[in-house]
């Protein structure tokens, strides 16, 4: 396997299958049972995916692999709860499938319903006042199973990284090289604890999935689990490349968001505290929510997980973190996160930043905190992103959280927000008249 292969193959939750959403199959063709992924002892040839070529990362097969990222992938688990597991009360209401909404730049409305289908979700889920309202699976997700949150992921590594800040086990104004010795001439050296959590530093990284020469490529090549090539003489994983990222620009004045900002925090959490971010994850969250399935990351071959975009998990207990933080940081009759922290991610980050940024106009006036997305809308929206449409969306003035999972043909939200963040402000304005 040559050089260019490897480059191609690896970190392959960041490939971006850019296709036409209007020539790709819809949600209905596209089903993973119809289709018949991975189905037969042994499965017909031609329906085999596999990590080692790609194939498991393109569309449509992408619908089958979001729910079995570890039948691909190394994993490391993220312990659920094994007492005092939490129950959420369910109280459905029928008449969200027929509520409308008018997407960006249409005249045409469209119902909650009809929304699902053209954002190719596997799994949705709608809290009110902390009961369910609405929950729904589609494709290959069950209730019991698990699907990969992509960017999600960076949610929590964020908020693990702000409690500890909230601790004083790690100090915002402190650098990189303060807390990792191996990063003083990397780009991270000279870079803020509170600049990496919002993104505000300043990389030599692209994550142009169009240019062959982008960053984003070596990175791949480093954070590959599958044997390296005999002439490969690269990083071997993620922190080996972390600490030959160099500077371009300032650290503090624009937004940017990079992914290697959350893997280095990841760096940074496990070596203040001592712990991987699946045990302190587990630990520190999972389990006092009072989770039911175990979670997990993907790693790479040093073991080390992706805490930037590789975490799995359950709906429901996605759906208890969303609650908890709305509830400022209490579930489960206990005080997980201190209140402080969730007023911190709400009040939001340097607006003026991230309209320097490429989302200057999709997301005008938004903000980035402590990994989190701020929208500053008059509900005080926030929310957990990822690509191919994960969220994890908390509207406090409607007490509502709503946890998507999707697999849409193409990985950028700026194709599915237009249909998405108008509908789920329509749900919270429905929910606030009731």
């Amino acid at each position: 396997m040559n050089m260019k292969t490897i480059i191609g193959l690896v970190f392959l939750m960041f490939i971006c299958v850019e296709i036409n959403a209007q020539e790709a199959l819809t949600a209905e063709q596209s089903d993973p049972a119809k289709l018949g992924w991975m189905q037969g002892f042994p499965p017909p040839k031609d329906k085999i995916i596999s990590a080692i070529d790609g194939s498991f990362f393109r569309f449509p097969a992408l619908r089958y692999s979001v729910c079995h990222m570890r039948q691909f992938m190394p994993t490391t688990e993220v312990n659920a709860a094994t007492t005092n597991r939490y129950e959420f009360k369910v109280t459905l209401d029928r008449n969200i499938d027929t509520l409308t909404f008018l997407p960006w730049n249409s005249s045409e409305p469209q119902t909650w319903k009809e929304s699902l289908a053209k954002n190719y979700t596997d799994g949705i889920l709608i809290l009110h006042k902390g009961k369910i309202v609405y929950e729904r699976y589609f494709g290959e997700l069950k209730p019991d199973g698990v699907h990969a949150a992509m960017s999600v992921s960076k949610t929590f590594t964020g908020t693990l990284g702000a409690l500890l800040v909230e601790q004083g086990v790690l100090d915002e104004n402190k650098t990189g090289a303060d807390y990792i010795p191996e990063l003083k001439n990397s780009a991270f050296g000279d870079a803020t604890i509170r600049q990496i959590l919002d993104m505000t530093t300043g990389l030599k990284y692209s994550e142009d999935y169009s240019d062959p020469n982008a960053e984003i490529w070596a990175f791949s090549a480093a954070g590959n689990p599958f044997p390296k090539s005999s002439s490969y003489d690269g990083p071997t994983n993620y922190y080996d490349y972390l600490v030959t990222v160099q500077k371009e620009g300032v650290h503090g004045e624009v937004f940017g968001y990079k992914t290697i900002n959350t893997d280095v925090m990841g760096w940074i959490i496990s070596r203040v505290t001592g712990k991987s971010i699946s045990e302190l994850l587990s630990e520190r969250i999972w389990k006092p929510l009072g989770t039911h399935v175990d979670g997990y990351f993907q790693v790479d071959g040093a073991g080390i997980a992706f805490v930037g975009g590789g975490f799995s998990a359950n709906m429901r207990d996605m759906a208890m973190f969303g609650e908890m933080i709305r509830k400022n940081g209490k579930f489960n009759k206990q005080q997980i996160l201190p209140p402080s922290l969730v007023e911190d991610i709400m009040n939001g980050g340097n607006q003026e930043a991230f309209n320097q940024s490429v989302y200057s106009t999709s997301l005008r006036n938004w903000s980035y905190r402590n990994m989190w997305w701020i929208t500053h809308n008059e509900h005080g929206a926030f929310a957990a992103r990822g690509v191919h449409g994960q969220t994890i969306y908390i509207d406090p003035l409607a007490e509502m959280v709503i946890v998507r999972f999707a697999s849409y043909p193409e990985a950028k939200n700026s194709k599915i927000d237009p249909t998405s963040l108008p509908a789920y402000h329509a749900i919270a304005k429905y929910l606030i008249s009731k």
